[in-house]
């Protein structure tokens, strides 16, 4: 085969292969292109990502002042978003509003965190213990599906108008769905699994830490996400009923506004509720892919 000869001043002649040179100025392209493939592909990710919700807020929108354009209801009945986006972005620049944000997700996170507690100490029990499986897992299914703001007379006889009567609803609105999501997953971990972590000398305690709770990761994930939701709308439901001395929550400005018959500002909090849900549902569903894409079953 024959070879180029290089020679240099003082060095001894390098052999190279023909394709040699050539080879290499190709890696240097691929490496360039895989750069800016990079890119393209955080740019493509970032933009499938976007483009449905702004499309899907573009047409909300549309429809919104299509409504209004119609008549069905005087202006100042229904604003439409010119008269009310306006307002939205006065009270997102307002000390007042940020404070009532904080206490409301003060009280949300607060909530949810006394709610996984005991959802995940119940589901546990439950799922590994079939007299209380039989006992309360129509129970736990039962307070699920009824609705919180039935609970709200309750707590107010037994709290008082208090932070304790919110959170009570709270719990017991977010509970249910995250024991009910880690019942599902530990009935739906593979025997097969189970077996092979009891002949490892997995038992109690670790077999749940290092076994159950990641195969049952899924399904636990989706009853948290669920429980949010419940906890949300209790708390959104408590904050309108339950008013404590001179707090100021999204609750009590919705009811201020609605009291005053303010309907852009209400609309305002309203937005407000629902971008902060929706945010709320896109760290659930980070987590989810992650869980899915560590698992190998992410087909995107």
């Amino acid at each position: 085969m024959a070879h180029d000869v290089k020679s240099h001043s003082g060095q001894a002649p390098e052999i190279t292969a023909p394709g040699g040179r050539l080879d290499r100025e190709i890696a240097g392209l691929d490496a360039l292109e895989l750069g800016g493939g990079t890119s393209r592909r955080l740019l493509q990710r970032v933009w499938s990502a976007t483009w449905p919700m702004a499309s899907a807020v573009l047409i909300a929108l549309a429809a919104w002042q299509l409504v209004v354009w119609s008549g069905w209801k005087e202006p100042w009945v229904l604003p439409g978003p010119a008269d009310t986006l306006p307002v939205f972005k006065d009270q997102v620049t307002s000390s007042r509003f940020w404070e009532a944000v904080a206490l409301t997700m003060q009280r949300a996170l607060v909530g949810f965190a006394l709610a996984v507690a005991i959802g995940v100490l119940i589901g546990a029990l439950v799922s590994q213990f079939r007299v209380l499986r039989r006992a309360f897992g129509s129970l736990i299914t039962g307070l699920q599906t009824m609705p919180s703001i039935a609970w709200f007379p309750l707590a107010i006889l037994l709290f008082q108008l208090s932070e304790s009567a919110i959170l009570f609803v709270v719990v017991l609105g977010a509970a249910p769905s995250i024991a009910n999501g880690l019942i599902a997953g530990v009935d739906y971990t593979p025997p097969i699994l189970l077996r092979a972590g009891k002949v490892m000398g997995l038992r109690g305690l670790n077999l749940y830490r290092h076994l159950i709770m990641p195969a049952s990761l899924p399904s636990f994930v989706a009853g948290l996400k669920q429980g949010w939701a419940f906890a949300w709308r209790s708390l959104m439901a408590g904050e309108l009923l339950v008013i404590i001395g001179d707090t100021t929550s999204l609750g009590v400005l919705l009811s201020q506004a609605r009291e005053l018959n303010n309907t852009a500002d209400m609309i305002s909090y309203m937005i407000v509720i629902l971008i902060i849900g929706i945010v709320i549902d896109q760290l659930f569903g980070f987590v989810d892919r992650s869980i899915r894409t560590r698992w190998g079953v992410d087909q995107d």
